[in-house]
């Protein structure tokens, strides 16, 4: 009955039989699992260091903002970090298209049920935080990667002659990558970016549960 079901059909009802979903899984999934590390402490310092002026009379508050800019390493570090920029861009597109897990299980994606084993409520922070936190993670991916390369956003400039608006792009790009605002934003930017973090955490345990204990990571399977 499935291979009469055309590939619009069965993305809608069971997209993780397809090629694509699988091949974008793989991607998703390895790309998270070197990374996963790498994006907890950019998460971490990153919520610390939205308060940095308010916090710049503590001490250790410049070697924090040196460890998330450039990893204490100068201009190798920030290229690291421009890497790390495009790998969670890249892990926010491909989780956006997996995240679809068919008709009958889409609601199941946008909430948490504690009250499920830990693999599942695991999975549904993965899912649901995923979902509701989509733009701010891809903001600070795409952000991320700008401060380390910004060269490769010169074809904006090539498609706005005037300049105008690629600048005042750029310029809100950066701003919104720190939520420095008001002090709502900031608590808002702070809270946020752990999630990151959680996702990465959560990531790493689905990557232990696939590949060490040889167990599916959707526990809807």
């Amino acid at each position: 009955m499935n291979d009469k079901l055309s590939w619009w059909e069965q993305w809608l009802q069971q997209p993780q039989r397809l090629r694509l979903h699988t091949s974008l899984f793989q991607m998703h999934f390895w790309i998270g699992a070197v990374a996963g590390a790498y994006l907890t402490l950019m998460s971490i310092t990153g919520s610390i260091i939205v308060f940095r002026d308010q916090l710049s009379g503590w001490r250790s508050m410049e070697w924090l903002v040196k460890l998330h800019t450039n990893l204490l390493a100068g201009s190798v570090g920030r290229w690291v970090n421009g890497i790390g920029g495009g790998s969670l861009t890249l892990l926010c597109l491909t989780g956006a298209i997996i995240w679809w897990p068919g008709v009958k299980y889409w609601h199941r994606s946008l909430q948490v049920n504690w009250r499920a084993n830990f693999p599942r409520i695991n999975w549904d922070l993965h899912s649901a935080f995923g979902f509701w936190c989509f733009p701010f993670v891809l903001l600070w991916g795409i952000s991320g990667f700008y401060f380390a390369f910004p060269q490769a956003f010169s074809i904006f400039f090539v498609l706005d002659p005037a300049d105008r608006i690629t600048d005042q792009w750029l310029f809100w790009l950066s701003e919104l990558h720190f939520g420095r605002f008001t002090r709502l934003t900031e608590a808002l930017w702070a809270v946020l970016g752990l999630v990151p973090g959680v996702l990465a955490f959560t990531g790493t345990f689905l990557c232990c549960r696939r590949v060490i204990f040889k167990k599916p990571s959707n526990p809807y399977r």
